[in-house]
């Protein structure tokens, strides 16, 4: 029989999930790579944290780190706390048992997660014989449950398929069939949804947000689209260069976000509410180098705004957790949320995500 799901000495006020101060270092041959650079955040339960930036940023890492799977070469520093249970430093054989268990990840790309030479049905039912206990007879019966749970037809038949004889759309529902298996604490979807087409994308993002409400999970949702996470979190990270540089609840940012960075992703995201003639603006130059990374703001090569200050003085986010936050010398007026789309403090990119 697997332990017991334990919560640690979690205080009242602890919440389900909290990073605080978060660093990852890789020391690569050309230098040191800040992948991660003292990230700050929390999460209730049933909370989501939707976390956004162009590749590159630090997204995927951020995330890695928090379930402890980075690279080998990684250096992971600062405290991830889950339940009250610190997560840094676990040892291995320890963090098996809370992988799945406790925090679960669904993966960009499916045939990345799933063994191509396993049956579905075994590769659903062995995280549940290894962390619940269960039978073979159980566990199949529980694997079925699950199958039909994420929307996969005739889940009997496919159950005994292999990963290759599925669509794109039932691969992906069936990594989070295996993240659901032991029903975890918290769920992470890392881009979940990129290499889909924007039907199954909708339908692979409803049933994550019915499945997060039944259960009550944390969650959160990794992607380069602000349009994704509009209608579907509660709270916005916006990444850039290994760091946060915009943090608030998702309509207070929307309506009054106030990076410039945040201000040009939300400029590329495409519109049914504007002219055809006013296309998305792509975002100038490139992401930098976070090994040759210098002083002052990351962004200041890109954006429009940047003076001296910006290029010789790193802003900083902020401490404190919950208020809207954002590391900018010149961020966005407050006339932003009198732009055209707003109304009452949600903008029309959000009523189009949840339409």
């Amino acid at each position: 029989m697997a332990e017991p799901k334990t919560t640690g000495s979690p205080t009242p006020d602890e919440p389900l999930l909290r990073a605080t101060d978060l660093r990852v270092h890789l020391d690569t041959p050309r230098g040191l790579l800040k992948a991660v650079d003292g990230v700050s955040f929390s999460i209730e339960r049933g909370e989501t944290l939707g976390l956004v930036g162009e590749s590159g940023s630090g997204k995927s890492m951020l995330v890695r780190s928090l379930m402890g799977i980075c690279p080998s070469i990684a250096d992971i520093h600062g405290s991830v706390r889950l339940d009250g249970r610190e997560l840094v430093g676990v040892p291995r054989k320890e963090a098996r048992t809370i992988w799945g268990n406790r925090i679960a990840m669904v993966f960009q790309d499916p045939m990345t997660s799933l063994n191509p030479v396993l049956r579905i049905d075994r590769q659903l039912t062995e995280s549940m014989r290894l962390h619940l206990g269960m039978g073979k007879k159980e566990a199949g019966e529980r694997a079925i449950e699950l199958l039909t749970l994420v929307g996969i037809p005739e889940p009997v038949k496919r159950a005994r398929q292999y990963p290759h004889q599925l669509s794109g759309g039932m691969r992906q529902r069936v990594t989070i069939a295996m993240a659901l298996a032991c029903d975890p604490d918290v769920l992470i979807a890392d881009e979940a949804t990129t290499a889909l087409d924007v039907t199954v994308q909708r339908q692979i993002l409803d049933l994550l947000q019915e499945i997060q409400a039944e259960r009550g999970m944390g969650m959160i949702l990794v992607s380069h689209d602000l349009g994704v996470v509009a209608g579907r979190t509660d709270q916005i990270a916006v990444m850039y260069a290994g760091r946060m540089v915009e943090h608030s609840p998702t309509a207070d940012l929307f309506a009054h976000r106030r990076h410039r960075y945040t201000e040009a992703l939300l400029g590329a995201v495409p519109r049914l509410d504007v002219p055809r003639d006013q296309r998305p603006r792509a975002i100038p130059g490139a992401p930098p180098d976070l090994v040759t990374l210098k002083s002052g703001c990351a962004f200041a090569a890109r954006c429009t705004a940047a003076d001296d200050l910006c290029r010789e003085e790193r802003p900083e986010l902020g401490d404190e957790l919950g208020a809207h936050r954002f590391a900018c010398h010149h961020p966005v007026g407050e006339d932003v949320a009198a732009v055209e789309g707003v109304e009452s403090g949600q903008p029309s990119l959000m009523k189009e995500a949840t339409a």
